[in-house]
């Protein structure tokens, strides 16, 4: 339909440009009535051609949303992976950004990127496949009016000056992406600003990230200028060249038949002449202007060649990431050549309904060895609890048991990442209602499926002691921004009422009582305890330490101790350890004071 649409647009330009030669020889020729009747077939050809031209604008819009939209789909299938997808292949959208440096913003690529792609793909082929076929059929008239030696002539001048064109025409492709590219960097500092807007308050960074955002936006800047300046000399030699030294070679070939006599024409009077004349310059205008729009699609073309780029880049990383390829920076070139056959290497994940990690390295994203061989065992119903210096590898451990980060050696049996569940000390909550807020990621259908309803939500809101957000929210149908309007505290019960709504296997406890009262932590940790849900508990407080059996023990120098856990000989060690820190604290003062008592003594012998 489209291309039919672009040659029914092009048969009504050379009708029009054989009517316009038809008015002014009318005029010349002074026969009212005649040039009358042409204006009204004028008129009457505005019907077509502005139904024509509005059409073929509605398809070309219509066509880059469904471009957009097919890309788009694709990209997010992949992005976030098919529903209800398992296994090393997934969380892309989790990988993309902390295991892999080839994509900063993926964010603006899905949005922006596919978008400008679409929009230039769709108009590319109205942009190219028009102006040939114009070039063609106006060309072939024109050679029927003034002679095929002129038009070669015309024809030979075109050719050549675009060669120099195409020689002379800046890499817009390369600059298109590049500004994409800058643009993102842009939008990501300023994101990130945002997200920790609360520790720069804190800290009184404003100046430093004031520096940072100019920098960014000054690379932006210099960018653009230099775009802007290329565009600019290019400009006007392309205007020069297309529309002035072509219009002026034209206009000398539209003068052939009226000067010289071509072979076969017989003589023609003055309205003839002037119709010939009129016709053919429109024609030569027209074929000037489609041959200009065919150059001028070189650029959209570079710059559709530089969001093809940008795509490209997106969906040739998502797939090497679904592959186990990942491109990350190493802490240094000592640590690649150190452990570089563990970081060649890849270990063997096994499902099972324990966990079990034999000889497994623990390895961050950069390469850094945390413990380089791991081994323990844990049943279900053995509640884990994990302690450590900051940075030992605690929660990395957790990344490997949900499959977010690659097993570099070794063996790892555990349940299918549906089956865990992480409470972190700032959980996540999402746009929606206060149900939503339960159920996560779950929908309303979804729960009805499961045939839960509203009451049995309010009943578990009440084992963390929170049943009367229902009624103080407005309904379990309110929406809020959740993390605005609930407290620390408040956020963590609900994603301990999410536990155990979900009730898992196994549930990952990165801190996630730091902001519950004690009495409320003991019902939780007891209730999950009940619903035969295993515990693998990061913690600081000796509160839960009752609540579990065994202990993996980090030093946070890449050794570890994985024993049972007797919660009350060590709570028994842990208060003797703090009576003798604090006496120690003392002993200062005390050999202050032994001090003034020697002088004092002194003094009155």
């Amino acid at each position: 339909m489209h291309s039919s649409l672009l040659i029914f647009r092009t048969a009504i330009s050379l009708y029009v440009a054989a009517l316009d030669g038809k008015i002014v020889a009318s005029l010349v020729r002074a026969r009212p009535a005649e040039f009358f009747w042409n204006i009204v077939r004028w008129l009457l050809v505005a019907v077509p051609a502005t139904w024509t031209n509005s059409w073929l604008s509605y398809v070309q819009n219509k066509l880059a949303i469904a471009y957009r939209t097919r890309l788009t789909k694709e990209v997010i299938k992949q992005y976030l992976g098919e529903e209800q997808e398992q296994g090393p292949d997934g969380k892309i959208y989790y990988k993309i950004s902390n295991l892999d440096d080839r994509i900063k913003n993926p964010d603006q690529m899905i949005t922006h990127d596919i978008q400008r792609f679409s929009t230039h793909l769709a108009a590319i082929y109205s942009n190219l496949a028009k102006p040939v076929l114009d070039v063609i059929l106006y060309n072939y008239q024109l050679s029927q009016n003034v002679g095929a030696e002129g038009l070669m002539g015309l024809t030979i001048l075109v050719n050549g000056t675009a060669v120099l064109l195409r020689y002379l025409t800046p890499p817009f492709g390369m600059y298109t992406a590049l500004s994409a590219q800058l643009a993102g960097s842009l939008r990501h500092t300023h994101s990130r600003l945002a997200e920790f807007s609360e520790e720069v308050a804190f800290m009184g960074g404003e100046h430093t990230e004031k520096l940072l955002i100019e920098r960014e936006y000054a690379g932006v800047m210099e960018h653009e200028h230099r775009t802007l300046d290329s565009r600019w000399w290019f400009g006007c030699i392309e205007e020069g060249v297309i529309k002035w030294l072509w219009g002026s070679f034209g206009l000398v070939l539209c003068a052939i038949p009226v000067f010289f006599k071509l072979p076969g024409i017989e003589s023609v009077d003055l309205g003839s002449r002037t119709e010939g004349f009129v016709t053919n310059r429109r024609l030569l205008l027209s074929s000037s202007d489609a041959f200009g729009r065919v150059m001028y699609s070189y650029k959209d073309l570079a710059e559709l060649a530089g969001y093809t780029a940008r795509v490209a880049e997106l969906l040739e990383t998502m797939e090497d990431i679904r592959k186990g390829k990942f491109e990350k920076a190493l802490v240094s070139t000592a640590s690649l050549e150190d452990n570089s056959r563990i970081l060649r290497s890849r270990g063997q994940v096994i499902e099972s309904d324990e966990i079990q990690f034999e000889n497994v390295p623990i390895v961050t994203p950069n390469g850094d060895i945390l413990v380089r061989s791991l081994s323990f065992h844990v049943k279900p119903g053995q509640h884990l609890l994990i302690v450590g210096p900051n940075g030992c590898g605690k929660s990395s451990l957790f990344r490997i048991l949900g499959g977010l980060w690659p097993v570099y050696g070794g063996v790892v049996r555990k349940p299918p990442a549906s089956q865990f569940i992480l409470i972190p000390q700032r959980p996540y909550l999402s746009l929606g209602t206060l149900r939503d807020q339960v159920i996560y990621p779950h929908s309303k259908a979804d729960m009805e499926a499961r045939g839960i309803t509203d009451g049995d939500l309010l009943k578990i809101l009440a084992m963390v002691q929170m049943e009367g957000v229902v009624e103080r929210e407005g309904g379990w149908d309110a929406a809020r921004e959740w993390r605005e309007a609930l407290s620390g505290g408040d956020q963590q019960k609900i994603a301990w009422a999410r536990l155990f709504y979900h009730c898992p296997k196994y549930a990952v406890l990165d801190e996630a009582t730091s902001l519950v009262p004690l009495e409320v932590e003991g019902r939780m940790m007891e209730h999950a305890a009940d619903l035969g849900i295993t515990l693998l508990t990061v913690s600081h407080r000796p509160s839960l330490w009752k609540y579990h059996s065994l202990i993996l023990h980090y030093d946070g120098q890449g050794g570890y101790v994985f024993t049972k856990l007797d919660a009350e000989k060590r709570l028994a060690l842990q208060e003797e350890k703090q009576s003798l820190e604090t006496k120690l604290l003392e002993v200062p003062k005390m050999r202050e004071r032994l001090a003034e008592l020697k002088a004092l003594a002194s003094s009155e012998s």
